[in-house]
């Protein structure tokens, strides 16, 4: 009986060693994970600064952009904004439009001289944050096709001075006579019998 009961405390105590061993193991693991932890968490701190220091610089450079356009062509112009929303844990960027309290979402907006002046400011900011730039060329179609023509020498001004300030080259194709006079050249395309002909102006 003795001999039992000494079995059965020797078999009592290696199961209290490997419960020990295990809580052991155990205890290093979760010390591991906390650190572990603890640098994922400053990581993503870290990623979180750097991408909001990011969107700032993009919205001030951005809405840099735009806003120069906005204000060279209209005497009231809509304060252009951007913002950064969370949506379906991804992030996205929102353009706004404002004046005098009213916010307009120029994607949901039915078009106009204001959103065709943005986009264009838009297409150039977005062509300027390009590194190293793909092409010092910009090829619009139809620009500013809603601007009232009273508007139009206001676009060729602006046209005129991003050229000279980032050395760009614009070909425009357009039917608006007050654009092609700003040109520094004009080609005229006419269609005879199917075939299309080409002319200096």
């Amino acid at each position: 009986m003795i001999k039992e009961l000494r079995s059965k405390i020797d078999q009592e105590k290696g199961k209290r060693d490997e419960v020990n061993r295990t809580l052991l193991e155990l205890d290093a693991s979760r010390s591991t994970l906390k650190k572990s932890l603890r640098r994922s968490e400053d990581a993503q701190a870290i990623i979180q600064k750097v991408a909001q220091d990011t969107q700032s610089q993009l919205v001030i450079h951005i809405s840099d952009i735009v806003s120069l356009a906005m204000e060279t062509i209209f005497d009231d112009p809509y304060e252009f904004k951007i913002e950064f929303v969370v949506k379906r844990n991804k992030t996205e960027c929102e353009l706004i439009f404002e004046k005098d309290g009213n916010r307009i979402h120029p994607l949901s907006a039915s078009g106009g001289g204001v959103i065709d002046t943005a986009s264009f400011a838009l297409r150039i900011a977005l062509w300027t944050l390009q590194n190293p730039k793909s092409r010092n060329t910009i090829i619009l179609d139809e620009p500013f096709k809603f601007l009232s023509k009273d508007l139009l020498p206001r676009a060729c001004e602006l046209l005129q001075e991003l050229r000279s300030k980032l050395n760009l080259q614009f070909i425009i194709v357009t039917h608006l006579d007050e654009l092609a006079e700003c040109a520094d050249k004009t080609f005229e395309v006419r269609i005879k019998k199917g075939v299309s002909k080409i002319a200096l102006k």
